[in-house]
């Protein structure tokens, strides 16, 4: 019998897991990554989802992209998936996304969230990350987590959280 197990997610106040990755968009350098550290002092939102250039992520990043200018004062918001840098990079260009996305390859970040999870589709079981989207306060703690949540109330939860 396989051994099964329910990921841990950090809850709303617990500090956040502290990462650095690789991240593209938004004015990031080629090679450039991003720390959790670095960011301390303010709202930061991670906004994990499966996979690029498919149609319910890609629904997800349109909608953040068509309401950017409502939120993006409100905290630095990142995408989150682990996909590699080119393809995030090719991701943006053609949806013209104007947040950057962070590149986990080796799992270690959506596994500190508890995002990296057992799947199923068409009877077959796989990991991969759940849609799931935190709000860290300027303090590094969990404000708001939006689990499991559909591409196409993303957005207004997500506004909702951050008081837009």
């Amino acid at each position: 019998m396989r051994a099964s197990f329910a990921p841990v997610k950090p809850a709303i106040g617990d500090p956040a897991p502290l990462f650095a990755a690789p991240v593209a968009g938004d004015g990031y350098a080629e090679d450039a990554t991003v720390s959790l550290a670095d960011l301390r002092g303010e709202r930061v939102v991670l906004v994990f989802y499966p996979k690029d250039d498919t149609p319910g992520c890609t629904k997800q990043a349109c909608a953040l992209r068509d309401s950017w200018d409502g939120v993006k004062s409100q905290a630095k918001i990142f995408g989150v998936s682990v996909d590699p840098v080119k393809k995030h990079r090719k991701f943006i260009a053609k949806y013209e996304l104007p947040y950057p996305l962070i590149s986990d390859e080796d799992q270690s970040i959506v596994s500190a969230y508890g995002v990296w999870v057992e799947k199923s589709m068409y009877g077959k079981t796989f990991m991969g990350t759940e849609r799931t989207t935190f709000l860290i306060g300027a303090d590094g703690r969990i404000e708001t987590v939006l689990e499991k949540v559909s591409p196409e109330k993303h957005l207004e939860l997500l506004q909702q959280a951050l008081g837009c």
